[in-house]
């Protein structure tokens, strides 16, 4: 009988390490906050921080490499002092308050430190180059994240003509996913999410105007066969 023979666990990760590096990126491990070790394969790096009491991660990701990164720990900041912030970015960019407020609870859970597998974070769960595109270079900044993720969500829409569905599914898994799918991509991940924000912003209480976004002509709000809120306005 042929033995098996076994190898370390340590052997195995070198050798997953070497053979990365010979195929030019490389393996990054992050402590996330719930104490997991998570392991990202990207080039060039883009160094965070976890919090304050929280170790240090060095994110490797591809086309990161303009990002300044994280120098500081993230800002703390309780319900009420993010509230504040999602009413003035909505003031600001004339997006519903109650639509940004479903994003960031389906994001983040109102985690200003949250950290996802792909590295996107803060509390709108932007990754760094969104963020950078949006105007926040501190994607643990409450108020640099919220603004550009109110931005962020803005753009989509008017991409999408008011159509909040494809703007949602869009944020999740990008434009060029939704546009190539002419729709929602069939992307379990995606479809729940939209789900899910549309569910939290139907809730009672939520107060969900229907008006995503300020234009000269009214929007008006349809819900379809299917369920789905449209918006438009002809």
């Amino acid at each position: 009988m042929q033995r098996r023979m076994t190898l370390p666990a340590s052997t195995i990760l070198a050798a997953l390490l070497l053979f990365c590096g010979a195929a030019q990126a490389q393996i990054a491990t992050i402590t996330s906050t719930d104490g997991r070790r998570l392991f990202v394969n990207a080039d060039p790096p883009v160094t965070l921080r976890l919090g304050a009491a929280k170790p240090h991660a060095t994110i490797y990701m591809n086309a990161e490499s303009s990002f300044t990164g994280y120098s500081r720990p993230s800002v703390s900041i309780d319900r009420d002092g993010a509230e504040k912030l999602v009413r003035e970015a909505a003031d600001r960019h004339h997006v519903d308050p109650a639509l940004i407020r479903a994003v960031i609870q389906t994001e983040s859970n109102w985690n200003s430190g949250a950290v996802s597998r792909r590295g996107a974070g803060g509390l709108m769960q932007l990754i760094p180059t969104t963020a950078q595109r949006f105007g926040a270079n501190d994607l643990f900044n409450p108020q640099q994240n919220i603004d550009a993720g109110v931005r962020y969500l803005k753009t989509l829409l008017e991409r999408y003509n008011g159509n909040l569905d494809l703007a949602l599914a869009a944020y999740n898994a990008g434009e060029g996913a939704v546009d190539r799918a002419h729709g929602i991509p069939a992307i379990r991940e995606t479809r729940d999410y939209v789900r899910k924000v549309q569910y939290a912003i139907n809730q009672p209480g939520s107060g969900f105007s229907g008006t995503s976004l300020v234009h000269a002509a009214p929007i008006h709000r349809e819900v379809d066969a299917s369920g789905r809120i449209i918006f438009s306005n002809d």
